[in-house]
């Protein structure tokens, strides 16, 4: 690590320290985040196993649901692993472009997720709106594109934000991040140089992402209810909107802990440091937790077929 003037240095790595000022409870926090990790993993790939094998479930929804369980366990696989290494082993140290990948993965893959979102919006309000072309309209090619077109809007979004971080802000006056994982922020405020450009363009990519994709959502939604309105009777109304109640409640869950905590982490200055890590690790583990049991609760076929698989493992035991 080379030294230079004002105590600023160019740091070959950086010391992530978990959970700031809460280090000699790391073990203990290693219970719950261990194990909303484990379920994390299993429900998602359960999710993905199900529809996988299930042909009634090859269906846009269930494609872009598919996604999401994707998206959520890179997500969570992508601190999860280092934040229990930290737990455990006390294993904090992360080179610099280690610390670059983890925080493009982190950023790009949330970005992904909001447009998944946005494109299961837009699923339900042709499905609703206008039945009889939703195969049509949402073909399996179109849906792939629809996929593509997020992943590559979110490569596109937050690959600037390691690259300037590379070229603009060499040097540190710290190298250790107050933090659990590579978050932009957090790294920035350690920079020596000047880092407006990296926070305007911060909270560009935030609006863009947050405002414009919840726009698009609540858009596709007003239209969805004015359709349901129109129908005869309150039990066509109840079933029609009983289809949008997965995705809503997904959408609360990704959208609520991701607002929040980016809300107290650009104006919470007098909000402890602990909160604000185990906010920004929360909103990175609540939808891959919650995802997969609201749909499995909610959607009957995907309740159905896991019915089916555990009755038929219980048989053979």
């Amino acid at each position: 690590m080379l030294k230079f003037h004002n105590a600023c240095t160019l740091p070959s790595s950086f010391r992530l320290i978990g959970i700031p000022g809460l280090e000699s409870l790391h073990m203990w926090f290693s219970i719950p985040f261990g194990s909303m990790y484990l379920v994390a993993v299993v429900g998602n790939a359960t999710i993905l196993a199900v529809v996988r094998v299930e042909r009634s479930l090859h269906q846009p929804m269930y494609f872009f649901l598919c996604m999401l369980a994707i998206i959520d366990l890179v997500l969570s696989t992508s601190t999860m692993p280092k934040l229990l290494g930290i737990f455990w082993f006390g294993a904090g140290d992360i080179g610099m472009d280690a610390c670059l990948v983890q925080m493009f993965f982190v950023h790009c893959f949330a970005t992904v997720e909001s447009g998944i979102f946005l494109a299961m919006a837009f699923d339900r309000y042709v499905a609703i709106c206008d039945p009889l072309r939703h195969m049509t309209v949402l073909s399996n090619a179109v849906v792939g594109r629809l996929g593509l077109v997020a992943l590559l809007r979110g490569a596109v979004y937050i690959g600037p934000l390691p690259l300037m971080i590379r070229l603009r802000l060499p040097l540190y006056k710290a190298r250790v991040i107050s933090h659990s994982y590579c978050e932009h922020m957090a790294v920035v405020t350690l920079a020596c140089g000047d880092s407006r450009v990296n926070n305007v363009y911060g909270l560009t990519i935030g609006f863009l992402v947050l405002i414009l994709d919840s726009v698009g959502i609540a858009a596709s939604y007003v239209m969805i209810f004015k359709a349901v309105m129109g129908l005869a009777t309150p039990e066509a109304r109840l079933k029609t909107l009983g289809t949008c109640g997965s995705h809503i409640c997904a959408i609360l869950i990704f959208y609520v802990p991701i607002a929040v905590s980016s809300l107290i982490h650009r104006f919470g200055h007098h909000v402890p440091p602990p909160i604000h890590t185990l906010l920004a690790n929360f909103y990175l583990l609540i939808p891959p937790i919650l995802n997969p049991i609201v749909y499995a609760v909610r959607t009957k076929q995907i309740r159905e077929r896991l019915l089916q698989i555990l009755k038929t493992e219980t048989k053979i035991r």
